[in-house]
C-alpha cells in the first residue's frame, strides 16, 4: 500500500457511530463500571480517544511502536531530555533550533546535563565527541535554518556501536519525505504545529518511539508531567495530516522553483537548500528523503542584518512571522526572530549570519511568490543603490 493511501485509511472512523471524522471527546473524566474498572479511559491528561487517534496515526505514518502527543514541539523535546538523569551528555547538531537551544542551556544545564554541539554532518565529528557520560545524540536534518543535512543511517550505526540513544527532530521533513525510525534512529520528535497540523492553526508536539519499551517511558512521562495535547487541538492534528501528502507535494515543487530562481539572482549571495545540486549534503538529501521540504534560506548579497531586516518587512505575500510549515509563505530573520536565543558568536559560527533570510514556501502558485520576491529585492537594490550614492 502507498505512502498516501496508508495515511488516509490509518484515521479510523468511530467505531459507535461510524462517523468518518474522529470525534473530539472533549471531557476531563470518564464514568467506572466499577472503582479502577474502566472502558480504556479514566482521565484525560493520561489518556483520551482523540489524542490516542492522533498517537497511532503519527507513530503509523514514522513506522514507530508508540507515540505520545504534547501541547508544543518543546514540551515534546522535553520529555526526551527527561529520559536522561544528571551528569548525562547530549551531543547535539550544532545548527540547532532556537528552542531546543534555550531548553538545553537554560533549563538542564542547571540540572547537571551537558551539551556537545557539533558539525554532524561529518559523522568523525560524533565520535570524537563521545564520552563515557555521553548518552543521547541530538539531531535535526535537516537543520533549522540553514538546512544542513546529516546522513541518519551512519549516524544510528554510531548510536548502536556506543549504545547511546539517537533523536532525531523531523519538523522540517514530516513522515511523508522522512521516516527517521526506518534509517536507525531510536525517537523522532516533531512541532506538529508545522507540517502535520499544516495550518498555522495550533499548537503542537509529537514524540515517537520505534520500541515499545522506550515509547513506555515517554507515555510515562507524558503522564507524570501533565503537558498533553488538547482534544481539539488533536482532533486539528488529524484534520491536517489528512493532507499531509498533497500539502507536502506543493511545498517542495514550490521551494524547488524558488530555490533555484534566487540561485541565479545577482542579489542574492547563498542559497540553502537540499534540493540544489550546489547543496554540499545533496546527494544524502537525496538518497534518505524522498523530496527537500518547503524551507528555503538565503543570504543578500549586501550582507548586512539591516538589509535583511528590511527585505523581510518589504515581502507581501510572504508574511513577516515567526514558525513555518503552514499553506501560506512566511518569511523571518533568524538573528532577530527563531534564534535570537542563540548568542551571536555561536550562530554565526555555525553558518547563521545576521543577514540570513529563511522562507517558508507556501502552496500558492509559484510564480506569483517570486514575483513578491522580485519586487522585494528591487526594493533591496534601489535602497543599496541610495547607500552608494550617499556615501
Amino acid at each position: 500500500m502507498k505512502h498516501a493511501t496508508k495515511l488516509l485509511h490509518s484515521i479510523p472512523s468511530d467505531p459507535l457511530t461510524g462517523a468518518v471524522s474522529v470525534p473530539i471527546y472533549q471531557t476531563s473524566t470518564f464514568v467506572q463500571d466499577e472503582p479502577g474498572v474502566n472502558r480504556g479511559y479514566d482521565y484525560s491528561r493520561s489518556n483520551n480517544p482523540t489524542r490516542a487517534a492522533l498517537e497511532n496515526l503519527v507513530a503509523s505514518l514514522e513506522g514507530g511502536e508508540t507515540a505520545a502527543a504534547f501541547a508544543s514541539g518543546l514540551a515534546a523535546i522535553d520529555a526526551v531530555v527527561k529520559l536522561l538523569k544528571s551528569g548525562d551528555e547530549i551531543i547535539a547538531v550544532d545548527d540547532i533550533y532556537g528552542g531546543a537551544f534555550r531548553l538545553f542551556q537554560q533549563v538542564y544545564a542547571q540540572f547537571g546535563i551537558k551539551v556537545h554541539y557539533v558539525d554532524t554532518t561529518q559523522e568523525e565529528n560524533i565520535e570524537a565527541a563521545i564520552t563515557p557520560k555521553t548518552k543521547l545524540i541530538w539531531l535535526e536534518t535537516p537543520t533549522n535554518p540553514t538546512l544542513k543535512i546529516s546522513d541518519i543511517a551512519a549516524i544510528a550505526a554510531i548510536a548502536d556501536k556506543h549504545h547511546l540513544l539517537l533523536c532525531v527532530d523531523n519538523t522540517f521533513a514530516s513522515p511523508a519525505l522522512q521516516q527517521p525510525l526506518l534509517l536507525g534512529a531510536h525517537l523522532v520528535v516533531h512541532s506538529a504545529t508545522k507540517y502535520l497540523g499544516g495550518h498555522s492553526d495550533l499548537i503542537a508536539g509529537i514524540v515517537v518511539a520505534r520500541d515499545k519499551e522506550l515509547g513506555a517511558k515517554i507515555k510515562f512521562i507524558q503522564n507524570a508531567s501533565g503537558a498533553v495535547l488538547a482534544p481539539f487541538d488533536s482532533w486539528l492534528t488529524i484534520r491536517g495530516i489528512e493532507t499531509l501528502h498533497l500539502r507536502i507535494k506543493k511545498h517542495c515543487e514550490n521551494a524547488a522553483r524558488i530555490a533555484a530562481w534566487l540561485e541565479e539572482h545577482p542579489l542574492v549571495q547563498k542559497v540553502f537548500y537540499p534540493g540544489l545540486a550546489s547543496h554540499p549534503n545533496h546527494v544524502i538529501a537525496k538518497k534518505q528523503s524522498s523530496g527537500f521540504g518547503g524551507v528555503v534560506s538565503f543570504s543578500l548579497q549586501h550582507d548586512t542584518e539591516d538589509a535583511a531586516a528590511a527585505f523581510v518587512s518589504s515581502t507581501q505575500l510572504f508574511k513577516l512571522a515567526e514558525s513555518l510549515g503552514g499553506v501560506k509563505s512566511l518569511v523571518s530573520h533568524p538573528a532577530r526572530m527563531t534564534h535570537k536565543s542563540i548568542p551571536a558568536e555561536k550562530r554565526k559560527a555555525v553558518g547563521v549570519a545576521d543577514s540570513l533570510i529563511r522562507l517558508s514556501v507556501g502552496i500558492e502558485d509559484a510564480e506569483d511568490l517570486i514575483e513578491d520576491l522580485e519586487q522585494a529585492l528591487a526594493k533591496h537594490a534601489e535602497t543599496v543603490t541610495t547607500q552608494k550614492l550617499v556615501a
